[in-house]
């Protein structure tokens, strides 16, 4: 009888350690897909007839009559930023939440377990494990550079690994947990954030974020995707690459813009380098 009493009540005692520790775990996670949007009027909410330009590398033309420029965090220096704002204008500062670049200034901050395959086509960027929570300080290290730098937002790319052939077993969680972490954290900092892609994670996530940036919808006919963000004021960043709306043979470019005004996105025209070698923009 004294026996089964023991064996008894080490079973309930092991039970609830178990259940205890499991509940904290939970409780502890930096990375977590049910965490409501951070909520506050203290950052910029652009709204769907927003101008904008997007340029990453070269010299910055600062000449465009646009509300909102979309230029690259590390390469852009505060001068420049405060520049554009003094000229009225908003800024939006690029960075890759999804992947490694081996250029940057931070990058042996990254641990090595969290560094997946290449990214096709471009050299020295790997996909990220976005599971890992080693990331957290990395990326909050970004964003509080945004803020360092005079940023209005950020636009943090690559958000879609889960999608992709990364390395990693990335789960449909595991996107939304990380995607709605980046997004709460540069709110909480008063960075306008918005969601580079990730379309089929667009109804769970508009709520966290105040812009859409896409590339090509147009091209893949994937425009509706993101009518969610029209319909709460957010506007549709929009940029196409295709050499027939390049050249406008056949008048393409005009019929695909006539479709981005309709749908009220904000399309450009641009080169794949995003280098301003030319630009076209529908509005």
């Amino acid at each position: 009888m004294k026996k089964t009493i023991f064996i008894i009540t080490l079973t309930f005692l092991t039970g609830c350690g178990s259940g205890s520790s499991s509940s904290q775990d939970e409780e502890n996670k930096i990375f977590d897909s049910t965490v409501a949007p951070y909520a506050s009027d203290s950052w910029y909410k652009p709204d769907t007839n927003t101008s904008w330009q997007w340029q990453l590398q070269g010299d910055i033309n600062t000449s465009y009559s646009v509300e909102v420029y979309d230029i690259d965090l590390f390469d852009s220096n505060i001068t420049l930023i405060q520049s554009l704002k003094n000229d009225g204008k908003k800024v939006i500062c690029y960075f890759s939440a999804g992947s490694y670049e081996n250029w940057r200034d931070d990058e042996a901050d990254f641990p090595s377990n969290v560094l997946g395959g290449n990214m096709d086509g471009w050299a020295g960027e790997k996909w990220l494990d976005i599971s890992n929570e080693a990331l957290a300080p990395i990326m909050k290290a970004r964003l509080d550079l945004a803020v360092q730098k005079g940023c209005d937002g950020v636009e943090p790319d690559n958000m879609d690994g889960y999608s992709n052939d990364t390395g990693f077993s990335l789960s449909t969680n595991d996107q939304l947990a990380y995607n709605k972490f980046i997004a709460n954290e540069a709110r909480k900092r008063g960075l306008s954030v918005g969601l580079k892609n990730d379309l089929d994670q667009i109804a769970e996530l508009e709520p966290y974020y105040d812009f859409s940036v896409n590339e090509q919808c147009h091209e893949y006919n994937e425009c509706d995707q993101m009518q969610l963000f029209i319909d709460a004021n957010k506007p549709v960043f929009n940029a196409e690459y295709s050499q027939e709306y390049v050249d406008n043979n056949n008048s393409e470019r005009d019929i695909m813009c006539n479709d981005a005004n309709n749908e009220n996105f904000q399309t450009l025209v641009l080169p794949l380098d995003l280098d301003d070698s030319f630009r076209y923009s529908c509005n």
